[in-house]
């Protein structure tokens, strides 16, 4: 009888250890599923921001690629203008004049060569470094 009372006693010790294992352990499980759910919540955050980064950036990219056509219009653009100045002047004999005086302004030329090389008058030569000089 007292082996019998024993049993049942262990086996009833056992058994309230069982169910305080299985509290504890539906509690840490409760636990880990509110993490994985807030972990869950950011995951899908990020996903939204990271979409609305790449979404900006393809914006931005495309931006930057119709700059870039408008860019290239540009310089040819100037390009050509510059041809056609070039032609111009290269036409003109007195625009000739005019470019290289102010080449030689820009050199540091005074206005006694300026008046002596390209043979302009001495207002015209003084305006002229006015204007272009340093």
């Amino acid at each position: 009888m007292i082996v019998e009372e024993i049993l049942i006693a262990t086996a009833l010790l056992f058994i309230i250890a069982c169910l305080a294992l299985v509290l504890y352990l539906q509690k840490q499980t409760s636990k880990l599923r509110a993490k994985v759910d807030a972990l869950t919540v950011l995951v899908k955050e990020s996903d939204k921001q990271r979409e609305a980064v790449k979404r900006e950036l393809q914006e931005l990219r495309s931006g930057t690629i119709g700059v870039g056509r408008r860019m290239l219009e540009l310089e040819k653009k100037l390009a050509q203008q510059d041809a056609k100045f070039e032609e111009s002047s290269q036409q003109d004999p007195q625009a000739r004049l005019y470019s290289r005086a102010m080449k030689m302004v820009a050199l540091g030329a005074g206005v006694a060569e300026l008046i002596e090389e390209c043979e302009l008058p001495k207002a015209e030569a003084e305006l002229l470094i006015r204007l272009h000089g340093k």
